[in-house]
């Protein structure tokens, strides 16, 4: 006799077989049907913020004992490490500069152990690294970022190219996880997946926010196309990263590692 199926890998097969537009069209339920459940259960919506920052920590962890106790970079991506590093260094200047408060500090953090990364690919741990699969070219997402910038940006009473310099960290970090995707490796997969749900909760902090205001957050952030800028954004960069979790989940269900995802998937 055949082996009953999980639950779980039974939903899973099921979902695989159906055609994009159901997938789309379940991905979709599936997030409005959180957000109602986060909604509910987490009163002050602040602390989704929190969390997503605590898991992107947790994320940057993993990357840490990998570098130290490891000894390798193999699976992790410069590209996309020094694409971080843009978006926070920028956005630290913009904390500065526009509206200092505890999140420059984390920022500041975070800014730090990137470079110390960066450091150890480039010069420390440089044999292992896969410069051969990490050949995205930043300035596909670079430039195109700088423009939008330049054409949709806060319209705000700060000056102007600060106000260029918050949109570009805003667009650039919606796609700097972009070169990480096309290498995955186990631990680079823990790493990802957490920088998944940190983004999840980042942007359900969003959305949530709005709703709780009644769209006044949206006002509050100037007006033209800026506003929904950020929270498509932030949308973006949820779904950029909920292909990879899907696949992670699926993964570590069927008792496996995520290794490379399927071709097409980035």
């Amino acid at each position: 006799m055949r082996a009953p199926k999980r639950p779980i890998h039974a939903v899973s097969t099921w979902v695989r077989r159906q055609p994009p537009k159901v997938k789309a069209f379940l991905a979709v339920i599936s997030g409005m049907t959180a957000l109602v459940l986060l909604r509910f259960i987490v009163h002050d919506h602040d602390n989704l913020f929190v969390a997503a920052e605590a898991v992107h920590s947790i994320g940057i962890s993993v990357l840490i004992y990998k570098l130290m106790k490891e000894k390798t970079c193999a699976g992790l991506s410069l590209k996309s490490q020094e694409l971080t590093a843009i978006f926070l260094a920028v956005r630290l200047y913009c904390s500065f500069v526009m509206e200092y408060d505890i999140h420059t500090l984390l920022d500041l953090a975070t800014l730090g152990t990137t470079l110390w990364v960066i450091y150890m690919i480039r010069f420390r741990l440089k044999s292992s690294y896969m410069e051969d699969k990490d050949n995205f070219a930043i300035y596909y997402v670079v430039v195109p970022c700088a423009v939008l910038a330049l054409l949709i940006h806060p319209s705000t009473s700060h000056h102007f190219l600060n106000r260029i310099f918050w949109a570009f960290c805003v667009y650039l970090e919606a796609v700097s996880v972009l070169p990480q995707l096309r290498i995955v490796e186990p631990f680079t997969a823990h790493y990802v997946f957490a920088l998944g749900i940190a983004r999840f909760l980042s942007c359900a902090h969003w959305v949530l926010q709005v709703l709780d205001t009644r769209g006044q957050l949206l006002v509050a952030l100037g007006y033209g196309l800026w506003p929904s800028m950020v929270l498509i954004s932030e949308i973006v960069q949820t779904f950029i990263l909920a292909d990879f979790c899907y696949y992670y989940v699926k993964s570590v269900f069927g008792g496996q590692l995520v290794l490379r995802l399927p071709s097409g998937v980035v």
